[in-house]
This record gives structure tokens, C-alpha cells and sequence, in this order.
């Protein structure tokens, strides 16, 4: 997808901020007030300056005083609404950066599998994290910095007009310098960010792959060649960093040189006006006092146009994930699925995940309810993209499948898939309780039910050994638990839940023998009455199937219970041959 131009990035911005107007409205008012505040010393100073112009013994201190005392006021009053400022500024960058954040999540649980598998991970969290927090940082700029500034250059504009019209004209012609340096640095300053940008969602996704395969890289001794990796990535991100950041800081000292001229001019012409009557020396010193006042916020703008321009480019990324279309869409209308028979036809159905790399053709299956259908097949010939298809994690390129009469693509994906219960070879556990862990099958479940289902799956007796038992914390992906113990809690939830169809994948894959034993008398039980399908490389586990569906480059090329398969001698024969010749 294209980057998106910086006004519709400023569109989408301005709706996520108009969501926070009334607290915007008092962030202005604020603003306004501190900085009506801080303009009104110099006044006061230019009072107190004049005060002691006289000479000594015409000095009038307690005048002097007052004065003074009034400046100090007039500080704390327009500190006090800077703070209230900030804070409220604070609030709104937050929520909006929350906010989308939130929206990226949502999306991120709505896209297709497709997306996901082939877009690195570790980049999708860089958009969510990294650049979240680095919008978030060129959105606060623009509340604590671009208010004020917009606000005291006005407002000192307006003073000094009043003061002297003339050295006010000679300030205001030379100031913009500074504003037409910034503009010609950030223009040249965005490609850069978007580069050091795209260089750390690399970096982090190859930091997430090393690190979340860690034992792999050991068991072959990648460490060497993940490390060389690591470098050339990280000195990618490097050279863009610098670059980026070499370029974008060359705003301030630029603009502040300007302004520097300004402030020189201000001060040796108006030392002349002054000299000749023209204006007072505690007028002058508040003339000064203004110019510098005036030239600062240019300064503080041009910082914050650089680091906008970051910001953009960042928020441009998420919004890129926000506004990723998901590939497989809800029906307009769904149908609801109350009540489920498991009756599942395919019907010539055609699939690949490369365009040109056709895998599954004119796939047709017919599965009438409680029937046990067995998958079989060579690694890569379409046994589990079968399953991703009933699932709708993919959508077939021609043909439907239905369940109980109706395309799935007119059932809600909810409902469709609380009909399944799944085991997969890989499991998946989350950060939380055992019990937690389990109950996800079925949420409204008691501890008791939970407990029946450990049991009915072999799990209760390591559950019951460990420290807390039901009560023990697991990190994320089962931390601290064997694979078996593992896969062991994932049987557990579909026996908590008994949906309607099953769909075991290796189900047993890392469980030892004698429990598995076990297991599968419990799956016997399970499967009476459900339809079940049952991808299994162990050509021993289905010998009870009631269909066995034999697969080969995307084909089933044959189809028959075991004794059939075996007596008709093709490639299951010899599949089975191959596995229990030595036997």
C-alpha cells in the first residue's frame, strides 16, 4: 500500500482529536492565558526600568518594588496555566494515541490469516509500539509548544506595533527567514524518517525471531549468523538515525541564528530611536524584551514542524494496518447458527496461496453428521489448508463449502467457528491461571466443569502436582510446562467445550504413548455423534475412521475406510507399508 499523503494523515489525525473538542477548547484557553500573562511582563519590567532612570536620589523603590512584585506574580499566574496546559495537553495526546492503538488492535483480530502470515510480526508491533509512542511525542510537541508559540507571536506582534510601529515592520519582514529555513529542512527531513522508520520495524522484527526461537538458533549453532544479521540491521537503523537526525537538527540552530540577527537589529536600532527621544529606555528595554519573545516561538515551531514531520510518518504506518482490508468479509447479513447437525459438503473447490502455484483443484468431499473423517497425505499436499478452509481462516478461489445446506460464507465467523473445537499440532496457551487457560473452551464454566475436563483428558494428575495446582500462572505460550503438558491443557478445552465438529490435527503429536492411549479412548467418546475430521501423519491413530480422504498435490486420490484402502493396494498401501514394514 502507497504511504499516504500528509493532508489525509492530517484528516485522520483531526478525527481521532475531534473526539477530545471540550478538553482542546480549555487547552486554547489556557494557552491564551498564560501567554496573555508572560507578555505583560515586559511591561511591567519596562515600568520599573524607567522608574530608575532618574538617578540616584530620584528613585521612587517602592515603586520599583511594586513593579517588581508584579512581574513575580505575573510568572507564577502564567506558569500556574502552562502547567494546566500540559496536563490537559497530556490527556488528549494519550487517549488519541490509545485510541488508535485500540482501533490497530481491533483490526489486527478482524484480518485474515492470509495478512498475517505474510506480513512480519515484528514490524506490526513496531507500528503499534514504536511509532505509536514517536506520534505521540510530535502530538505533544504541537499542544505544550505550538499553541504558545502561534499565540505569543501575535500577541507580541501586537505590542510591539503599539510600542513602534517601525521597529515592529523591521522584525516582522526579517522573522520569516527562520520559518522559510524550517520549511526547507522538513521537506527533506520526512523521506529520512520514513527510511530510519521502515529500519526499526525490521530491527524489531528480527529481534522478535531470534529471540522467540532462541532454542533453535542453538540447536544449529546460528548464533554467529543471527548476530551478523542483527549488525547489518541494526546499522541500517543506525545510518537512517543519523541521517534523519543530522538533517532535522540543523532546523534550530539555523532559525536561532536568524533570530539572533533579528534581536541585534532590534537592539542597535532602537538604541538610536532612544537616543533620539524617540522611545523611552524602559521602552526599549520591553521592545526588547518582545523581539525576544517573538523570535522564540520560531524556534520552538521549527522544532516542532521537524518533529511533526516524524510523527506523520509514524502515524502514516499505523494507518496503513488500520485501514488494511480484510481480505476475508463478513456476509452482509449473517446467518445465525444456533444449532449445528455437522453435515459438511465441498464442493469443487479450488485454492492456492500463490496466485501461480495452484494447490488444491476440484476438491469434492461429502460428510454426513458424526461421521469420523481421517486426512492423510504426504507434508505440503493440503491436508491442513483443508482445515484453515473450514475454518475461514482462507477463503477458496472457486467452489463453497457448506454446513448443513448453508455457505459458510453467508454464517457469521463467530458462530462458525464455536462450532469446531480444535487441536493443533502447535499449541497455544496464554499468560494466566491453568484454570484460565482451560476455561477459554467454555467462559461461563465452573471450577468443577474445568476440573471434569482435566480429568477426561489426563491432565489433572500433572495439574494437581504443581505448586498451585489449577491456580498456577503460566507464562505466555506455556511457559514453565513440557510440550506435552501443553497440548495436554489445549485437549482439555475442547473437552470442556463439546462442540458440535471436531477438528484434531496431530492432536497427540508431542504426548507419550501410554497417555496417548488414553487420550484416544476419551476421543472415542468425544467423537460419538460429532463430526470429526482428523489430520494425522501416524497412519495407526485412524484405523477407526469411518472415512479416510487420501491426499496428493491438492488431490484426493483416493477415499475408503482402512481395510479397503489397504485391501485396493494404492498409494495409502503403500503409506501404511512404508510406516509398519519393519513392524
Amino acid at each position: 500500500m502507497k504511504n499516504k499523503s500528509g493532508k489525509k494523515i492530517m484528516k485522520r489525525l483531526f478525527e481521532y482529536i475531534g473526539r477530545y473538542i471540550p478538553a482542546g477548547i480549555f487547552v486554547l484557553i489556557f494557552a491564551a492565558l498564560s501567554v496573555a500573562f508572560s507578555l505583560y511582563i515586559p511591561v511591567l519590567t519596562g515600568r520599573a526600568v524607567d522608574l530608575l532612570t532618574p538617578g540616584p536620589g530620584n528613585i521612587d523603590m517602592e515603586a520599583v518594588l511594586v513593579a517588581a512584585g508584579k512581574v513575580g506574580i505575573a510568572a507564577l499566574i502564567s506558569a500556574f496555566f502552562q502547567y494546566l496546559m500540559s496536563r490537559l495537553g497530556n490527556h488528549i495526546t494519550y487517549h488519541v494515541v490509545s485510541d488508535i492503538r485500540n482501533d490497530a488492535m481491533k483490526k489486527i483480530q478482524e484480518l485474515s490469516i492470509s495478512y498475517l502470515d505474510s506480513h512480519r510480526t515484528g514490524d506490526i508491533l513496531s507500528r503499534m509500539i514504536t511509532d505509536a509512542d514517536t506520534f505521540a511525542d510530535g502530538l505533544l510537541m504541537g499542544f505544550t509548544q505550538l499553541f504558545t508559540g502561534v499565540m505569543t507571536i501575535v500577541g507580541t506582534l501586537i505590542f510591539m506595533v503599539r510600542l513602534n510601529p517601525l521597529i515592529a515592520l523591521l522584525v516582522v519582514l526579517i522573522t520569516p527567514l527562520s520559518l522559510v529555513v524550517a520549511r526547507f529542512i522538513a521537506t527533506r527531513s520526512h523521506s529520512m524518517f520514513k527510511a530510519q522508520s521502515e529500519a526499526r520495524g525490521l530491527l524489531t522484527e528480527l529481534s522478535e525471531e531470534m529471540i522467540s526461537s532462541q532454542k533453535t538458533v542453538r540447536v544449529f549453532s546460528y548464533e554467529d549468523e543471527a548476530i551478523e544479521q542483527f549488525e547489518k540491521a541494526d546499522d541500517k537503523l543506525c545510518n537512517a538515525s543519523l541521517k534523519a537526525i543530522f538533517i532535522s537538527s540543523l532546523t534550530n540552530p539555523s532559525t536561532r541564528f536568524v533570530n539572533s540577527c533579528v534581536y541585534a537589529l532590534v537592539g542597535v536600532g532602537g538604541a538610536i530611536y532612544s537616543i533620539g527621544g524617540g522611545i523611552s529606555v524602559g521602552g526599549l528595554t520591553a521592545f526588547l524584551g518582545y523581539a525576544s519573545q517573538y523570535t522564540k516561538p520560531f524556534n520552538e515551531i521549527s522544532g516542532v514542524v521537524t518533529e511533526f514531520q516524524n510523527a506523520l510518518v509514524c502515524a502514516g504506518r499505523i494507518f496503513e494496518l488500520i485501514d488494511e482490508e480484510s481480505v476475508i468479509a463478513e456476509a452482509a447479513e449473517p446467518v445465525a447458527k444456533d444449532s449445528v447437525n455437522g453435515n459438511v459438503d465441498i464442493e469443487n473447490v479450488d485454492f492456492s496461496y500463490v496466485p501461480d502455484r495452484p494447490l488444491i483443484e476440484g476438491l469434492n468431499v461429502n460428510v454426513s453428521s458424526g461421521q469420523r473423517i481421517a486426512i492423510v497425505g504426504p507434508t505440503g499436499c493440503g491436508k491442513t489448508t483443508i482445515i484453515n478452509l473450514l475454518m475461514r481462516f482462507y477463503e477458496p478461489i472457486k467452489g463453497c463449502i457448506m454446513v448443513d445446506g448453508r455457505d459458510i460464507r453467508e454464517i457469521s465467523r463467530k458462530d462458525l467457528r464455536n462450532c469446531y473445537g480444535m487441536v493443533l499440532q502447535e499449541t497455544w496457551l496464554k499468560s494466566g491461571t491453568i484454570m484460565d487457560n482451560i476455561r477459554m473452551g467454555k467462559p461461563e464454566a465452573s471450577d468443577e466443569e474445568v476440573i471434569e475436563a482435566a480429568k477426561a483428558s489426563h491432565a489433572h494428575g500433572f495439574i494437581k502436582r504443581l505448586e498451585n495446582g489449577y491456580d498456577t500462572v503460566i507464562g505466555e505460550d506455556g511457559e514453565g510446562l513440557s510440550q506435552g503438558q501443553k497440548q495436554l491443557l489445549c485437549i482439555s478445552r475442547v473437552m470442556l467445550a463439546l462442540p458440535p465438529m471436531l477438528i484434531l490435527d496431530e492432536a497427540t503429536s508431542s504426548i507419550d504413548t501410554r497417555t496417548e492411549l488414553k487420550i484416544q479412548s476419551a476421543f472415542a467418546k468425544l467423537m460419538k455423534g460429532r463430526t470429526s475430521f482428523i489430520v494425522a501423519h501416524r497412519l495407526s491413530t485412524i484405523k477407526e475412521a469411518d472415512l479416510i480422504l487420501v491426499m496428493k498435490d491438492g488431490h484426493v486420490i483416493e477415499t475408503g475406510n482402512h481395510e479397503s484402502l489397504l485391501a485396493s493396494k494404492g498409494f495409502y498401501y503403500d503409506l501404511y507399508t512404508a510406516q509398519y514394514s519393519k513392524a
